[in-house]
């Protein structure tokens, strides 16, 4: 079975080595077979993963699309929405096919096997494991919750170099960056056999999970993964005709707003719903998820009147955003009051790179993606490993090798060591798949439309439409 973690068994330092390996598997129950699990399903728990699936979905479509829209020029609007929409669609298709299978089977700690390509073996007598021992939700509402985070990934790059993409080279880098860099980055943070079968097989385990790296929903894996992909797509692409020259001003500050505001409220899903069970923890990782965000908007707004004498409701999105982003990795893990001063900080740096360093270096990513995807996920993820300290309120990491599970030792430095490397190998991983793909797809059909189609609109120029008639 598949869960993404409450803490690595591996984790802290701590291994399994023979003699404990021994202990171990004395200490647990034997794993329940099927007929048993599905008397450890709990309505409420499907409920809300089901629930949360549809919050998901909503922060893709409507919420990203509008959000990404709004700040595009006229001319561009359309292709944005249709870019978002079409990889939602496509991805969908693909994590059916062959993506679940890949992320969520064991076969190795890189990349798992095809033994649920085309969801063979997964119906509604199937159970997908929760952290906590002997409690399972069925496994296709396990499938289409984790569906909704391969489609929303992906549809993120897409505001790095949005406005000078052709559509089709688009979808088919779509397609090869979630075989590549998606899946196996998912496969790696979040696969674990599971509470319940770990005394039948210890090592089986993504890579980064084995060693301990915390990431409660997504810091990792969605933004990191996708914000250094960003910027390595809009460097790899180069700039906008015009940039630097021409004024390219958001052409609907209204859509942007209500864009980011279906992201703050689809968001609770995507963070509460990583819990897996409507517990507690769920809770934790709701309210913490909406302090980060209050705190990340106020920053921002503050940050804007100091330097600008006045704050921009682009600020107050950009900085909500930035929140959410930094508290997805530590959403379970952290306490209220540190998940405000999560917020506070993270608005700071994603001002400055999506300002400072961002003018100082004059790469053009377009809607800041590497300023507030990538730097607010690097933030939260390393700050997972501080924030969820037991001394200050935090979750700590679950021990599973005793039976009930409860908290292991804590060792903040370890662990910082364990985030610090999760990061990087998720920055490393990513940019070298973004780059050799987006290399050979320009060398061999083309990125970019021509300087007069570009010039035109990839409204008109890529769909022969135009989001508004007037």
């Amino acid at each position: 079975m598949i869960r993404k973690m409450i803490g690595g068994v591996a984790g802290l330092g701590l291994t399994l080595g023979a003699a404990s390996t021994a202990f171990a598997q004395a200490a647990l129950v034997k794993a329940p077979d099927v007929a048993a699990q599905a008397t450890m399903v709990n309505k409420g728990d499907t409920t809300w993963m089901l629930v949360s699936s549809v919050l998901v979905l909503m922060m893709s479509v409507p919420g990203l699309a509008l959000f990404y829209g709004g700040l595009v020029r006229t001319k561009n609007m359309l292709s944005v929405l249709m870019q978002v929409f079409m990889i939602v669609s496509v991805t969908g298709l693909l994590w059916a096919t062959y993506g679940y299978s890949l992320a969520f089977t064991g076969g190795s700690p890189f990349i798992g096997g095809f033994s649920k390509a085309l969801l063979a073996g997964v119906t509604s007598g199937t159970y997908s494991a929760t952290f906590s021992n002997n409690v399972y939700i069925p496994e296709l509402s396990y499938f289409v919750f984790q569906m909704t985070f391969a489609m929303i990934t992906p549809a993120l790059f897409i505001g790095s170099f949005a406005e000078r993409i052709k559509f089709t080279p688009l979808i088919i880098f779509t397609v090869l960056w979630s075989t590549f860099a998606y899946y196996p980055i998912a496969h790696m943070v979040w696969y674990w056999a599971g509470p319940d079968f770990l005394s039948s097989n210890t090592a089986d385990a993504g890579f980064l999970y084995g060693k301990g790296a915390l990431d409660f929903a997504g810091g990792t894996v969605v933004h990191i993964n996708a914000g250094i992909a960003g910027l390595v797509g809009c460097l790899i692409i180069g700039k906008r005709v015009g940039f630097g020259k021409d004024a390219t001003p958001p052409h609907s500050l209204t859509m942007t707003m209500i864009g980011a505001s279906l992201l703050w409220v689809g968001w609770f899903g995507f963070n509460a719903g990583s819990n897996l069970e409507a517990n507690g923890v769920a809770a934790v990782a709701f309210v913490n998820t909406m302090l980060a965000t209050c705190a990340a908007a106020v920053s921002w707004a503050i940050i804007e009147q100091i330097v600008h004498g006045k704050p921009s409701m682009l600020g107050a999105a950009s900085g909500a955003v930035a929140g959410l982003v930094a508290i997805t990795p530590a959403s379970g893990y952290g306490a209220p009051m540190t998940s405000i001063v999560l917020g506070l900080i993270v608005s700071p740096l994603c001002f400055f790179f999506v300002t400072t360093v961002k003018n100082k270096l004059k790469y053009d990513d377009t809607l800041d993606v590497f300023g507030v995807h990538c730097i607010g996920g690097i933030t939260g993820a390393i700050a997972t490993g501080i924030v969820a300290d037991p001394a200050l309120g935090g979750q700590g990491w679950i021990d599973y090798t005793v039976f009930p599970s409860k908290a292991g030792a804590w060792d903040t430095i370890v662990q910082l060591q364990t985030q610090l490397e999760a990061v990087g190998i998720t920055l490393v991983w990513s940019g070298v798949v973004t780059a050799v793909l987006l290399f050979a797809i320009d060398k061999t059909i083309g990125l970019r439309p021509t300087e007069e189609a570009e010039r035109e609109g990839l409204d008109i120029t890529e769909h022969g439409e135009r989001a508004y008639n007037y």
